[in-house]
């Protein structure tokens, strides 16, 4: 009669063992990786909607052919400096566009519509970017 578990059911259930905590120390440097990913995205979301409140506050003459200089640190609707946020920049574009073709670019003046395009980056790495069309009607 046996009175305990063999050499061999021993180390089977060491390596069992090591390979479940070899798991879960991978899986939490993932998630942590993903976790700081999603933070990043979260707050360029804010930022490219801070501009785009921004812009729906001017009237469409103030913003057909601004140029707008990058925001680094980034700025709020209000215009106020987000220092919390210093590592992030936003990047904006003011074109005038072709009412049958929302992406042709044409001269300024030569048309009602202009499309805002709004990019955040951070450290040179776009993170997100989004446009939409103002019309001066």
């Amino acid at each position: 009669m046996k009175n305990g578990f063999s050499l061999i059911e021993v180390l089977i259930a060491i390596l069992l063992v090591g390979l479940a905590i070899v798991a879960l120390v991978t899986a939490s440097g993932s998630f942590t990786i993903a976790n700081g990913a999603a933070a990043d995205l979260s707050t360029a979301e804010f930022l490219v909607e801070q501009i785009r409140e921004r812009t729906a506050l001017l009237s469409y003459d103030d913003l057909e052919g601004v140029t707008f200089p990058p925001y680094s640190p980034p700025i709020d609707v209000n215009g106020g400096v987000l220092s919390n946020f210093a590592a992030f920049t936003q990047q904006i574009t003011v074109e005038n566009v072709s009412g049958a073709d929302f992406e042709q670019v044409v001269s300024n003046h030569a048309s009602p519509f202009v499309r805002v395009t709004v990019r955040v980056v951070l450290n040179s790495k776009e993170i997100s970017s989004a446009s939409w069309i103002r019309a001066r009607y």
